[in-house]
């Protein structure tokens, strides 16, 4: 194992060591509650320009596989463990963690206080910080990693996106043909099944399946798609992805959900959610360290059942920012009273801070794909 060193924007070191080899990669550390579900947390494209803690001190021990994924590739800058495990014992494993995260170019550090970590964030926020296995030297890290670019007013969401439309079948994504007319010719089993355009900003994996799941046709299109292109397209419903970073510097984006709003049911998870707000007048905010992981509780007003989720933002939309006249506010944050879900009061509009979908995670709030697909059938066109 190489040593390596991590260290913070504001001073805080850790030792540590590479299992991946030599290399240097920075990004804004966060940490990761989940026991499981490290492939899932790896490749979900929300994780985009982030170093990801996980606070759960065996990682590796199951290994890898070609399904577990939610996006083409890796998508964190580094992955930071307690301890890696080399030899993984499960039947579906393909390979070990360490070889898949070499194949990728991506730093996995191990035998580094994660405890001490994550109460540091827990009580400094989540900070920018480098890690390296060529430069030691604290001062010199740490004054790099205060140049680092904060995330804050940066469009991750253009490096995650798709750029071409694709459908999605049970087996995974499908390219439309490249002399295909977006319009409404190009469903293929439109009046069979829901039509949904899903804007992707980081749209896992997950999510497209559990669309085809209750009965959707599923075309993915990239996160600068225009209002007219949708409206030409016809769809019985929009979906609005989850994704990295700021919502608001997102303002092609937020101008386009606005206009798109009453056209067709429209069903947002994550970032999406922050993006509806942000159209209706509403504001965001950046949380202190963040929600990560797969067992937040979040309460539904309307039921007061308590459902445990999968969860994975920085910010957060600002409840106290939303007209009551407009939405009325479905779901809170059991942890921190933060908001997690709103429903339009006069257009079939609904959204969630969370992950439905899971992957990793409960599976509690899965529900809500079939309130969407109930939602379509009600107001098919």
């Amino acid at each position: 194992m190489i040593k390596a060193l991590l260290a913070f924007e504001d001073g805080r070191t850790f030792e540590c060591r590479s299992f991946t080899g030599h290399g240097e990669t920075a990004g804004e550390v966060v940490f990761n509650t989940s026991m499981t579900g490290y492939q899932e947390v790896l490749t979900d494209p929300s994780y985009r320009g982030q170093m990801v803690v996980m606070t759960y001190p065996l990682i590796g021990n199951y290994g890898v596989n070609l399904e577990d994924v939610e996006s083409d590739r890796v998508q964190v800058a580094a992955f930071i463990l307690r301890e890696y495990q080399e030899f993984p014992s499960n039947y579906r494993a393909t390979a070990p963690l360490k070889e898949y995260l070499i194949s990728q170019n991506i730093l996995g550090v191990h035998e580094l206080d994660t405890r001490a970590l994550t109460r540091h964030i827990r009580s400094a926020g989540a900070m920018r910080a480098v890690i390296s296995t060529r430069d030691l030297n604290p001062k010199s890290l740490a004054a790099r990693a205060r140049e680092i670019p904060e995330m804050e007013g940066r469009d991750l969401v253009s490096g995650v996106s798709t750029k071409t439309p694709y459908f999605w079948s049970g087996g995974g994504p499908e390219s439309c043909p490249a002399d295909a007319v977006l319009d409404d010719t190009i469903w293929r089993r439109k009046g069979k099944r829901h039509s949904v355009v899903v804007f992707d900003f980081g749209v896992k994996y997950n999510i497209l399946r559990c669309l085809v799941d209750v009965g959707c046709e599923v075309l993915v299109v990239p996160a600068s798609t225009t209002p007219e292109a949708v409206r030409r397209l016809s769809p019985d419903g929009i979906f609005l992805s989850n994704g990295p970073g700021d919502p608001e510097p997102l303002t092609y984006v937020v101008e386009t959900v606005r206009e798109l709003i009453g056209f067709r049911p429209m069903f947002g998870i994550c970032l999406g959610i922050q993006l509806i707000a942000l159209a209706i007048g509403g504001r965001t905010y950046k949380l202190k360290f963040g929600h990560h992981g797969a067992n937040q509780p979040v309460q539904h007003l309307g039921t007061r059942r308590v459902e445990i989720t999968s969860q994975n933002h920085g910010f957060v939309v600002d409840s106290e920012s939303l007209d009551p006249r407009v939405v009325e506010v479905t779901h809170m944050n059991l942890n921190d009273n933060t908001l997690e879900g709103f429903r339009h009061r006069h257009q079939p509009l609904f959204a969630v801070q969370y992950h439905p979908e899971a992957a990793p995670g409960p599976h509690d709030a899965g529900y809500l794909f079939e309130e969407f697909a109930e939602m379509m059938k009600a107001l098919r066109h």
